[in-house]
């Protein structure tokens, strides 16, 4: 099992630590529901060190990019981050990334932890036919790369203190390389996956400790605290973000999956899995991923069954939990067709008994 370089201060902080795809992970330091209100009131450090970094470089980085990813990389700028998928050439998806754009020549792709070596692979096996050369073009920099999310209201007026340059307007979905807590060439990136704003600021193993000493000394005056994963999953169920391996998969399409808003067929564009998901976006689908809260008293849990009012199953729970903010259960679930409009009355069967709950628009969780 690996270990991030944050690892120390982790075991430091008495967190309770979990192995988490391949990596020893802090899943909460003093519970779940305290560390959510601190991201969503005030400001929180995640570890997100085991996400993997490939770069994707040379005059053949934006073809390579606009043929395995179903969003379209024509439309960043320099700075720009987009959220996009790999679609598997079956339908399905071999994982969800961000793309960064740091020219025409240069990319960063930012992959899931548990997927890196699958989703490594893949772009290899698919690279030679888009003139890409693995170990040249394409770089995995997965395990020199340390990652920090600062994530919650305040995480960029405290993240500011280590920095000349501006951070405090940066837009959702942008980036800077800026010189951060006396480190040269920082990755500093207004991503997130909690709805609560912050950042995340890339560096290499070797600077780890420095930035975490100097985040945590920044942010103190304004309440700064560890995250753990508990909360990381809870934080982004609230928003209706997915989680791969629970609610998108190598059976899954975006279409199903709510994402068509990724998923571009504009004319320039000839991507992996593109007329199949066209069809599906022409003709529909016979299930779709959609929020729904409880409203009789329960916590829903993946792979719960979901029935209408006779017992007859019409889908599957892919993630759930109790809101701490709303003080309620929530979840979203695979659901067939005929139940997918806002306020249609579903059951959850949690421990046989068949619990009341409503479809509801996304996210669960509004600010303000």
């Amino acid at each position: 099992m690996k270990n991030t370089p944050f690892t120390q201060f982790h075991i430091e902080l008495k967190a309770k630590m979990v192995p988490f795809a391949g990596y020893n992970m802090p899943v909460e330091y003093t519970g779940i529901t305290e560390e959510h209100m601190i991201v969503r009131e005030k400001l929180g450090v995640f570890d997100v060190s085991h996400m993997g970094e490939f770069w994707v470089m040379g005059p053949e980085a934006l073809g390579f990019l606009q043929g395995i990813t179903s969003n379209d990389v024509s439309s960043l700028w320099n700075g720009k981050v987009q959220y996009s998928c790999f679609p598997n050439g079956k339908g399905g998806i071999v994982d969800d990334l961000l793309v960064y754009k740091f020219s025409d020549e240069k990319f960063l792709l930012v992959v899931n932890a548990a997927n890196i070596e699958k989703d490594w692979n893949w772009c290899v096996s698919n690279a030679p036919k888009y003139g890409i050369k693995p170990g040249k073009d394409l770089i995995n920099d997965s395990d020199n790369t340390a990652q920090l999310a600062i994530q919650g209201p305040l995480a960029l007026k405290a993240m500011q203190k280590l920095t000349q340059t501006t951070v405090t307007d940066m837009e959702y979905y942008t980036f800077k390389v800026i010189e951060f807590a006396g480190l040269k060439e920082v990755l500093f990136a207004t991503t997130g996956y909690t709805g609560s704003g912050g950042c995340e600021i890339y560096v290499k193993n070797e600077d780890a400790s420095k930035l975490w000493k100097a985040v945590f000394e920044a942010g103190e005056e304004f309440g700064i605290k560890p995250v753990g994963l508990g909360a990381r999953d809870t934080l982004r169920l609230e928003m209706g973000y997915c989680l791969y391996g629970n609610d998108i998969n190598d059976e899954t399409s975006p279409i199903e999956a709510g994402l068509g808003w990724i998923t571009k067929f504009t004319d320039n564009k000839k991507f992996i899995d593109k007329d199949l998901l066209l069809k599906q976006k022409a003709n529909g689908t016979t299930r779709r991923l959609k929020g729904f809260v409880m409203i009789d008293r329960g916590i829903p849990r993946q792979h719960y069954e979901v029935v209408d009012a006779s017992g007859k199953n019409i889908g599957e729970v892919t993630s759930g939990t109790m809101s701490p903010v709303l003080k309620q259960g929530i979840g979203m679930a695979y659901l067939s067709k005929g139940y997918w409009k806002t306020d249609s009355e579903i059951f959850i069967r949690i421990r046989n008994k068949d619990l009341k709950a409503r479809v509801v628009e996304l996210p669960f969780y509004k600010k303000g």
